[in-house]
């Protein structure tokens, strides 16, 4: 429920504070005095697009503001918190919510949810937990079937809601399934096409065998070869100064004859030298080693392994210039070979998509007709209820019929919904689309969503001039259906008609001052005599006619008569 909305620089309006609170508020006033701009500023608070053109000549930016009574742990206060606003609580499970506008005169806007800064699809979401609005465009709306059928699965509630749920999860499933065998189907020639560039490409790495870190080690190898002769004689060279050539003693055996000098005297620090000494005997017989060893290796090697490394080293190369890497062709044959049993599949699994799909489509059936069956219920319940509201609503021999007929399949059913109406004795049913006039439509609206108030609740009605071609009883009958409503939903209406004006509970008038402009003093909760004073302006466009302000009176005891 909001309270409070303050508007500033929008439209006609400089700026407008108005109280509004529960139960059903009627906002009137003159022709260009701003009523529209409340409409138009709740539905920038709602989330809906901003538009420029909105914002008063003169001024930079418009804003408006709002206050909002939500439940401290429903969803709206969840979606808030989500967002990183708060709400303010107030005690008995209730919070007040800030929420907040503005557009500049170049476009650009700002939101606000609960003090923090957010994208205003935060606020569009907020409105699908507080507010139905109905303007004259939402009325048009009504004569769409998506719009129709909406209306009717809302009224259906549970039953409706469960069999929907459930139909679309099997249409979810029969949908992904027809899509993923069609695009086998289709795509049939593509797939054997990579199947056979993918078997040729496993067959290429497979012939070559190769090993991870296979490359690096050939290149260690071919620099090696490439090199023979250099690294013989280095290698050569420091075998014989450490092993000797037959004419000086080698280094072992100079170094064991130190160790054995050292060993002969009894001193600690030549004791230590000894060991060392010893020490250095090993490595140099293992250096030794290790180098007679390199030097049989390259005596072994000749140009035919360079050839060999070479040409494995071009095998591998070409691998890694068709995949990247080496690792990356070693990995395509796991890979690729798991790839290549899903294409080689492709028959069997055609077979296997089709009797899945075939199974699925025999489940959305039976989902689709317990769907149909559950709306067929709904709309004859809905038909029954809005016929006898348009009986109140002063239209006595109005019937409305909600027909269910079968339909193209589509994520909502496969029902077409088209709500019917013949609106006078003899008349045939016919869409209200066709078949009804603007006033007439209005009053369908109108009996639509106090029917469906009475199963699914939405805490904020908006009606701008719901009343709209309409006048006399009938006009009586809609502020008394407004205040019906406003026993279970906080209800604003925009109107120009003081027989819906008598039934509110609070009523504000919009009023424009000598220069065009509204200023917040200009936006008034009537009572007592200004009440009857705007109600005869509504009357006869004369606030100080006697008859008028007599009629006025009777209006407004009647209004206060209805229960």
């Amino acid at each position: 429920m909001i309270e409070e909305m303050r508007l500033r620089d929008l439209g006609v309006i400089a700026e407008a504070t108005l109280p509004i609170g529960p139960g059903f508020t009627a906002i009137t006033g003159e022709t260009g005095a701003g009523k529209t701009m409340v409409v138009t500023g709740l539905g920038l608070l709602l989330g809906q697009r901003a538009d420029s053109g909105a914002v008063r000549s003169g001024a930079r930016q418009a804003s408006v503001d709002g206050v909002w009574v939500v439940d401290d742990d429903g969803p709206v206060a969840e979606r808030v918190r989500e967002a990183g606003g708060e709400v303010e609580p107030l005690g008995d499970g209730r919070a007040e919510l800030l929420v907040g506008r503005s557009i500049s005169s170049e476009g650009r806007g700002r939101a606000s949810v609960g003090g923090r800064a957010a994208p205003a699809g935060v606020l569009g979401d907020l409105a699908e937990h507080l507010v139905v609005v109905h303007g004259q465009s939402d009325q048009l709306r009504l004569t769409s079937a998506a719009a129709q059928r909406e209306a009717l699965d809302r009224f259906g509630g549970a039953p409706v809601d469960a069999a929907r749920a459930t139909y679309r999860d099997a249409f979810d499933r029969w949908r992904h399934l027809d899509s993923e065998l069609r695009s086998l189907v289709d795509d049939r020639a593509g797939r054997a096409r990579e199947a056979e560039e993918l078997r040729a490409t496993i067959a290429e790495i497979e012939q070559a065998a190769p090993v991870a870190g296979e490359d690096a080690e050939l290149a260690v190898r071919a620099e090696r070869l490439a090199n023979a002769e250099d690294l013989r004689a280095a290698a050569a060279t420091a075998h014989a100064t450490l092993s000797g050539d037959g004419e000086q003693p080698d280094v072992t055996i100079l170094l064991a004859e130190a160790r054995r000098a050292l060993e002969r005297v009894d001193d600690p620090v030549l004791t230590d030298a000894a060991q060392q000494v010893a020490d250095l005997g090993y490595r140099a017989t293992d250096v030794a080693a290790t180098l007679a060893g390199y030097l049989a290796d390259l005596d072994e090697a000749g140009p035919h392994e360079l050839a060999a490394v070479e040409e494995r080293r071009a095998v591998l190369g070409g691998l890694v210039r068709a995949h990247g890497t080496l690792e990356a062709a070693i990995e395509l044959l796991t890979s690729g070979s798991a790839r290549l049993m899903e294409l080689d599949d492709d028959g069997e699994r055609v077979e296997r998509l089709e009797n899945e799909r075939a199974s699925a489509a025999s489940v959305l059936d039976d989902a689709a007709a317990a769907l149909t069956a559950a709306r067929t219920e709904a709309a004859r319940r809905l038909s029954e209820a809005v016929t006898a509201e348009l009986h109140d609503l002063a239209m006595p021999d109005a019937r409305v019929e909600v027909s269910v007929t079968p339909g193209a399949a589509s994520v909502t059913g496969r029902d077409d919904v088209a709500i019917l109406l013949a609106p006078h004795t003899g008349a045939p049913l016919r869409p209200v689309a066709r078949g009804a006039s603007g006033g007439e439509l209005s009053r369908v609206m109108l009996a639509i969503e106090v029917v469906i108030a009475a199963t699914d609740p939405v805490p904020t009605f908006v009606f701008d001039e719901v009343d709209a071609g309409i006048g006399g009883a009938a006009a009586i009958e809609v502020g008394r259906r407004l205040a019906r409503l406003a026993r279970s939903s906080q209800v604003i209406a925009v109107t120009h008609l003081a027989q819906v004006a008598a039934f509110a509970t609070n009523h504000l008038s919009v009023v424009k001052a000598g220069d065009g402009s509204v200023t917040a003093s200009d936006v008034r909760r009537l009572d007592g005599d200004a009440r009857e004073a705007e109600m005869a302006r509504l009357l006869s466009g004369m606030p100080d006619s006697d008859a008028a302000l007599t009629h006025a009176r009777e209006l407004l005891r009647l209004g206060d008569e209805t229960d």
